[in-house]
């Protein structure tokens, strides 16, 4: 047996946060239920020995386990976006979930497992592997969402998404099935020199293959139609998972879809392109104009994320290297743009009734005027003011679209991000010059600020660095096989 074609480095980053798993349910067994910080300790740990096997493995892997899995940049790319932003959440979780009394264990082992997943989907050079990531993401997120059982809206939004999830999860493995039939293989490789050398490369079972794919991997991106999901669940998870949520699992569902389609998108354009220009524009438009009359900031935030996945559908539609680069740029940026908005958000809510509603910002501006300046970063940010990173994850977004020559798409986006300006600017509004005395001072909490601190660092940083990013992006989706 040629044991070279098992090469470990290929898995490492996934090996270490399996073992990891197994490490955290041991330490918060042996801890005891009384104490639960041991167990966070031990995930932050794994999460960083992660990191550092991820920067040591980069693009040093190859391809290995008969052309299944891929140790290349891309991959590693996207472990690090998944790795920051487990980091963040397990490090700002604690006090939420103490907060509501279900500091339990299991959660930091979940968002263990869930990151897992995602490693594997950004690795998969084989449709069976990308299938397996995405339900073990899936699994661990589906119990993530209904983590606060005394909750009915918590229930209710793991219903649903386990409900929807499945459904999604089966056209997408329908998908396979018929590709499979098509070529008699589930290996991108084949997948693409199919496509690549048919004369008609949709005949037969592939058109509907790939049209069932496309719905499985848009149901994760919460793009239109399969949007519907994403506010109920958003605003019944617990906040903390919501915030991961809405950034680790889009990303992966992106870096997915970019290890199927980008090959044939470079070879022979997108001959699905007309319907992905409807779902681009359909998604951003109806995102941005659902959050205009939202009255609470996570289902302001959910219809944003869905207005955010309609601008990066523009990097696949446009098949190039830029859109590629920037789509990974676009992501790095954008998760801690919402994962510090969101956990702004908890910090701020006093409530405790799952009410989230954007008058609890009022006077946050003079209560807390650090904490509102760093809410102000990401609404900006996320608008895409310059020099923030939303603004160049944007431009290369944009500009790669306009080279392949959808101009008008990006005119369409262009005036949605002006839409998108009312409601983010009415968070700063309300900060800063809304008065409301019966409003309590905020929460202290030092490791939560830090996340949030840090957040809003990695916006500011990356928009002054941005080429530099992008050069390495560029280099990821190079290494492609």
């Amino acid at each position: 047996m040629d044991l070279s074609r098992f090469n470990l480095i290929t898995i490492a980053t996934p090996l270490v946060l399996g073992a990891g798993v197994l490490l955290v349910m041991l330490v918060d067994l042996l801890s005891g239920r009384a104490n639960r910080r041991p167990a966070q300790l031990a995930a932050l740990a794994v999460v960083l020995a992660a990191a550092a096997v991820c920067l040591a493995t980069w693009n040093t892997g190859g391809v290995s386990f008969f052309g299944q899995v891929s140790g290349d940049g891309f991959a590693s790319f996207f472990n690090l976006i998944f790795l920051a932003v487990a980091f963040l959440v397990i490090l700002a979780g604690p006090a939420y979930l103490e907060r509501n009394a279900i500091h339990f264990g299991e959660y930091y082992s979940l968002v263990l497992v869930s990151v897992m997943g995602m490693a594997f989907m950004a690795a998969g050079t084989n449709l069976l592997v990308i299938f397996l990531g995405l339900e073990t993401m899936s699994l661990a997120l589906y119990v993530l969402a209904g983590f606060n059982p005394a909750r009915q809206s918590s229930n209710e939004a793991s219903l649903k998404y386990l409900l929807l999830g499945s459904f999604a999860t089966g056209f997408l493995v329908f998908g396979i099935a018929l590709v499979y039939g098509q070529i008699g293989s589930t290996d991108l490789a084949r997948f693409s020199a199919y496509l690549a050398g048919a004369g008609d490369p949709f005949a037969g079972y592939m058109g509907a293959g790939v049209a069932l794919l496309l719905i499985g991997l848009t149901f994760k991106m919460a793009v239109v139609p399969f949007h519907f999901w994403s506010p109920d669940v958003y605003d019944g998870a617990p906040t903390v998972v919501s915030a991961f949520m809405s950034a680790a699992p889009k990303a992966a569902a992106f870096a997915a879809a970019l290890r199927i389609f980008y090959a044939p998108a470079e070879s022979l354009g997108l001959p699905w392109e007309r319907i992905l220009w409807i779902l681009a524009a359909l998604t951003m438009t109806v995102g941005n104009l659902s959050a205009l009359n939202q009255a609470s900031i996570k289902r302001m935030l959910a219809y944003s994320s869905v207005a955010h996945a309609g601008y990066l559908l523009l990097g696949i539609l446009a098949g190039n290297e830029l859109g590629a680069a920037g789509i990974l740029f676009y992501l790095a940026s954008y998760v801690f743009m919402n994962v510090g908005a969101f956990t702004v958000a908890w910090m701020v809510n006093r409530r405790g009734e799952g009410r989230y509603d954007l008058g609890d910002f009022a006077q946050l501006g003079f209560r807390r005027p650090l904490l509102a300046a760093m809410m102000s970063v990401f609404m900006l940010g996320l608008i895409g003011i310059p020099p923030l990173a939303g603004f160049f994850g944007k431009l290369y977004v944009f500009t790669a679209a306009v080279q392949a020559g959808y101009v008008w798409l990006v005119v369409i986006a262009v005036l949605n991000s002006a839409v998108s300006v009312f409601y983010y600017l009415r968070v700063m509004v309300i900060m800063y010059m809304r008065e409301n005395e019966a409003l309590k001072d905020v929460d202290r909490i030092p490791a939560t600020f830090a996340a949030v601190a840090a957040c809003a660092l990695m916006v500011i940083l990356l928009g002054l660095i941005p080429g530099s990013v992008l050069d390495v992006a560029r280099a990821a989706v190079a290494s492609m096989p």
